[in-house]
């Protein structure tokens, strides 16, 4: 091999190592360990097994700046395999598509889809394409699609997300690490008057009580008085008595995903958790903000088979007094889904000029060892 190509591969080597770990450090990078549990390997949804998460960043000139976030409980047509889920309404300033009919029959035919307000009905229009392409003859699609609004930075009126970036994003998805803060859905984002995005964590159960996975996704836009593992951060920051103006509102879609076998009603009783953490940051459901929780089980046993010569279902389910862990799980993957969605995202210029400041990680981590003896790294 000539020298030549040596270098032209040491080049390719180290823009590769570069796109892989460019991502700004997770929360417990600096030490900051949030609740009991363990994660996942990957810290990630994506560590519930099968599920993938695809994203569409479109952060173009200087006035764009939204996105498509994807998450798929599995690989195959999630139509004929539909999935045990429910949907928990924490304040319900929001256009959540395909509540009811989750509500209704407690399960989930397609993927979730997250994106900006305006977007919705695009959303909703890709996947719908998406699963009519896999079901010929079907007629019925109840597509689920969350939002948050982003017009603080984004030109949200202009509607730039389109039908071929919900494709685009379903046909990306793929296991691993999931990049959070400025991408996909949460491009455009704010969160406790900084930067907000997407985030992720998970957190694996002991194996007495079953060995399982729960995975949190969530994109957030809200505000509050942040805490970081109950240390009062905007308060030592002094910046939260601004805050309730317009900054306070906004909203906050959170995604629950695990291996745990549960029925539509004790998914339900996960997604009531999801809030929980999101209290434990500090936010608080404001009159403005949409704060939903989608809850799914992956579980292979209990797939909804969209067709079966059956007349009955033959399910097994975790009783209800196993599922505590879960719900402390299912806390603490929320809360540090939330706090790494801050910690990853970045500053940025968007619509009007407005500007979105990062989250002050330096002063946030000085302030944890005040309160905590964290060495930081």
């Amino acid at each position: 091999m000539n020298r030549r190509l040596i270098v032209i591969l040491i080049i390719i080597l180290l823009i590769s190592h570069e796109t892989v770990f460019s991502q700004n450090k997770r929360t417990r990078d600096y030490g900051i360990e949030i609740g009991v549990l363990k994660t996942g390997k990957y810290n990630a949804i994506t560590d519930v097994p099968g599920v993938k998460v695809g994203q569409v960043t479109l952060s173009q000139g200087d006035s764009i700046r939204t996105g498509v976030t994807a998450i798929l409980p599995h690989s195959g047509n999630i139509f004929q395999e539909k999935v045990p889920a429910a949907i928990y309404i924490g304040n319900g300033f929001g256009k959540l598509a395909g509540y009811t009919q989750v509500k209704e029959l407690g399960n989930l035919e397609t993927p979730i889809v997250l994106t900006n307000t305006l977007s919705v009905s695009d959303a909703i229009a890709g996947l719908v394409t998406y699963t009519l392409d896999q079901n010929p003859g079907v007629g019925s699609v109840n597509a689920v699609v969350g939002e948050t609004n982003d017009g603080y930075l984004n030109d949200i009126r202009g509607r730039h997300v389109k039908s071929d970036h919900i494709l685009q994003a379903l046909n990306a998805a793929s296991d691993g690490p999931v990049e959070e803060g400025n991408v996909g859905a949460g491009t455009g984002t704010m969160c406790f008057q900084y930067k907000g995005g997407i985030g992720t964590s998970s957190r694996v159960i002991p194996a007495k009580f079953g060995g399982y996975t729960v995975g949190v996704l969530v994109q957030t836009n809200f505000g509050g008085v942040l805490q970081i593992n109950g240390v009062p951060i905007a308060k030592e920051l002094g910046n939260y008595a601004s805050q309730f103006k317009y900054d306070v509102d906004g909203s906050c879609m959170m995604v629950v995903f695990t291996d745990a076998p549960l029925d539509a009603r004790n998914l339900e009783r996960l997604a009531k958790r999801a809030i929980m953490g999101l209290a434990k940051t500090g936010g608080i459901a404001s009159n403005g903000s949409g704060d939903y929780v989608i809850a799914v089980s992956t579980a292979t046993e209990n797939r909804v088979m969209n067709n079966s010569d059956s007349l009955v279902e033959k399910n097994t389910f975790l009783r209800n007094d196993v599922i505590s862990p879960l719900f402390l799980a299912t806390i603490e993957a929320t809360e540090e889904a939330i706090i790494n969605s801050l910690f990853a995202a970045e500053s940025t210029i968007g619509k009007s000029g407005h500007k979105a400041e990062a989250l002050p990680v330096d002063k946030v981590v000085e302030i944890m060892k005040k309160y905590q003896g964290i060495k930081m790294e």
